[in-house]
This record gives C-alpha cells, structure tokens and sequence, in this order.
C-alpha cells in the first residue's frame, strides 16, 4: 500500500536532534560481527528496513543476533570462514549496499546462496560484483544483466585477486574485501578515486590486517590479508551524515531556522555535501568535534541562509553520491547556477535518480537541464513554484529531498509512495514535524 505524503511551508525550524545511525556503518557492524570470534556489542544502530534485513540475513548464514532492551545489538560470531549455508532465500529488500557486500561474504564459502530483493533492488546491476568475485572462484546465476534474484555457487578454493576499479564504489571495494577475508593470501583494490572507507577502518579495529597504498600516479591501493582472526568489539554507530542532509538543507531553505545535528558522523569521505554547502554560503559550524567507534563525529550548528549556485566538481562525486538529489534542491532556492559533474553513478542507484531529480524540480517548477552526466539546476534565489507530485519509485532519498523542498517552496509538494523512507531513516516524518515542518498524510 502506498503512502502519498504532503509538505506544506514550514514554520521557521528550531531544536537539537540525533538522525539515525549511519546506514552503511550498520551494516558493516553487524556483519563483521557475524565474521568475529566472541561477542560484539553495537550502540546507536540504524533500525530501518534495510539494515534489519542484514540482522536477519547474518542469523540466517549462523550468526546469533538479537537486539537488547536497552536498544543495543548483540552479537556472537562465527568466525572468519565459519558461516552456514542459509536454509531460504536471502531477501535484501531496497539495500543494495546489503546484497552486494554479502555477496563478498559468503563468494569464498563453499555453498550456493540465493539473493533476491525489492522491485527497486532486482533492477540494480550486479555485474560490477560478480565479475571480480567469479575471478576469486565463485559462479554467480542470476537474471538477464546481471540482476537479482541471483544464486551464489561460492568456492572452496578461493583465489586472490589484484583489481582495478572501473567506476568509484565502495560498495565493489568492499565486497572484494570481504572475500578476501576467506582466501589465502594478499587480496587488493585499487582505486582511482578515494571511495567511502569504512571498511578498512571497522576490518582494522576487529583486528584484520588491511594496508593502503599510495601510488605514484595518485592512485591507490588498498589489500587485506586472508585468514586473519577477527574478535568481537564494542561499535558505537554515529549519525548518518546522509540523513542529517535532509535537516541540515530544510533548515538552510527555511527562513528563521536554526537546528543542531548532534553526533554527525564527519568521516572527509563522506563530508562532499557540507563543503559544497559552504561554498555556497551556508552558514553551517562544526562543534565539539570528537571521535567515536573509531570514527570523526562532530554537532553541527545551522542556521538559514541565502545560498548562491556553484560548480561541483566531478572528482567530489564518490563522497556525496547520496546527498545529489538534496543537493539539487538546495540549488534550486540559491541565486545563480549550479552544476553537479560526474553524476553518471546516480543512474543506477535506487532508482535512476538523476531522471528522478529532473523530473522532481521540473514539476516544483524549477528550471534544470541535463549535459551528458552533468546536471544544471538554475536557481532564483526565491522560493520555487512548488506545488508538484512526485513520483518517488520506492527511492527514499527522492522521497525526503522533496519533502524538504515543500518546506520552503509556494504551494505545497506531495511525493506519492514515503514508504521507502523507513530504509533509511525511520522517523523521518516525526523528527522533522518536531522541528516545525509540515507534514501530513493526503
């Protein structure tokens, strides 16, 4: 069943909150967890949709994992190696990050896995997966171009491998990561562009040894070492710095407003979308800047502003690839043009969210073109028309950018499916409302 929600003129926002925790640490945490020896403990876990399907697919694969009353997680592993064949299908729902990274789990285990997941997710390619992981021995079957439900022949003599990336993604770095934890031997990535590294950070503070090379020509590369005993830590999840870009923007738009995001996670692969708010004169400050669960987090100050467009280049793209389509609204209430380079990523998320965007701005009212994988948003430095539908499909990050667009624009937005919101940042509705936005169902 659908849910068509509305967003109306918000009142001036004020107030302290915590998003939920950061999606893809979440899901890192309760798979390395699976993978330790001994028991993990995770605070501040993300408990939307998406990261839920991973718990259960970790207790499927053997792992003991339950969610204590204080609201923490517990786990005990099976060590590196050590996971069973699951009884049933995995089902990922939306999480591509979920479906590829076990993908890498269970390639060096020697038994079949069959994956399957939403709508959403059974149109995402997978090939950029499987091609490195068939390398290291593993068979994949799945659909017509590489697309769930897939089954996973996984190999009993696991080789490593040397692979370059032919597209930034962390997503594919990790899985082959992953795989490597299983084989004998020095498995390495090389990268072109820095991608988000949480798992080189989480891998070493479970105990795997994971080395970073800096090559000569700007690239590098990063190896894990098979076999290593990995043991069960304490993990404290921070604030998604993706979700907290749906507050930060609608208090950024909204006249009056002033917000703090607390415990952000401020992790520099992960931070593209803050610099480029404050190269367009958003008034945003970093405070108490402090380290947690080996990552940087900081509370972030915000207050409303009058943004001017930018140039973003391509080369920030692998550290906001998520924050485009809330960028694009931000853009869309500055004075002057943005440019945002080097989206082709963005057509093969969720959805094809570079389409997605376009049509979303064009039916607000909001000038916007397309160069090749460029996207030009002209903004007035006004409030757009507003008063669009949106079509979301089952994409929650279109859903929440539009939603905080009707916030500030003339008439009114509705986006016509918010469930995909429970994914990635259940609450969405109650947080902002509690903030002084207007939210309601049609």
């Amino acid at each position: 069943m659908s849910k068509p929600l509305k967003s109306s003129q918000a009142m001036p926002l004020s107030g302290g909150v915590r998003v939920p925790g950061d999606k893809s640490i979440s899901h890192r945490a309760l798979m390395f967890g699976a993978l330790a020896v001994g028991e993990s403990r995770i605070e501040g876990l993300l408990e939307g949709d998406d990261v839920l399907r991973t718990a259960a697919a970790m207790r499927a694969l053997g792992a003991e994992v339950e969610r204590l009353e204080d609201g923490s997680w517990r786990l005990w592993g099976r060590g590196v190696g050590g996971l069973q064949e699951p009884a049933d299908v995995l089902d990922l729902g939306n999480s591509g990050t979920g479906a590829r990274l076990m993908m890498g789990l269970v390639a060096t285990h020697p038994f079949t896995t069959i994956f399957t997941g939403d709508a959403s997710l059974r149109s995402r390619p997978m090939k950029r997966v499987s091609e490195p992981l068939s390398r290291m021995g593993a068979r994949f079957f799945t659909r017509e171009g590489g697309r769930l439900p897939a089954a996973v022949v996984g190999t009993d003599n696991p080789l490593p491998i040397v692979y370059e990336l032919p597209v930034a993604s962390a997503q594919v770095k990790s899985a082959i990561l992953l795989a490597g934890l299983n084989t004998p031997g020095i498995t390495t990535v090389i990268e072109k562009e820095a991608t988000r590294d949480h798992t080189e950070l989480m891998l070493r503070n479970f105990g795997a040894t994971v080395d970073v090379e800096y090559l000569e020509d700007g690239r590098h590369a990063i190896s894990v070492t098979g076999f290593p005993e990995l043991t069960g830590r304490h993990v404290v999840v921070p604030a998604d710095p993706s979700s907290a870009a749906f507050p930060a923007v609608a208090a950024l738009i909204v006249p009056g407003s002033e917000i703090t995001l607390r415990g952000v996670g401020m992790n520099p692969l992960r931070t593209g979308l803050y610099t480029t708010l404050q190269e367009m004169g958003a008034d945003i400050c970093f405070q108490d800047a402090r380290e947690e669960g080996g990552e940087p987090v900081a509370d972030l100050l915000i207050r409303a502003s009058r943004l001017r467009g930018v140039e973003v280049p391509a080369e920030r793209a692998p550290s906001m690839i998520d924050e485009y389509p809330i960028l694009a609204v931000a853009a869309a209430f500055a004075t002057g043009t943005t440019r945002m380079n080097g989206l082709s990523e963005l057509r093969v998320k969720e959805s094809d969210r570079f389409a997605a965007v376009m049509r979303g701005l064009v039916a607000c009212g909001v000038k916007v073109e397309e160069e090749g994988d460029t996207m030009v948003v002209h903004g007035t430095g006004a409030p757009p028309p507003g008063g669009g539908t949106v079509a979301v499909n089952l994409d929650h990050r279109i859903a929440m950018s539009f939603l905080v667009l009707g916030m500030a624009s003339g008439q009114p937005v509705t986006v016509d499916d918010a469930e995909a919101i429970e994914t990635s940042f259940p609450g969405f509705e109650t947080l902002m409302n509690g903030l002084g936005a207007k939210i309601e169902t049609v």
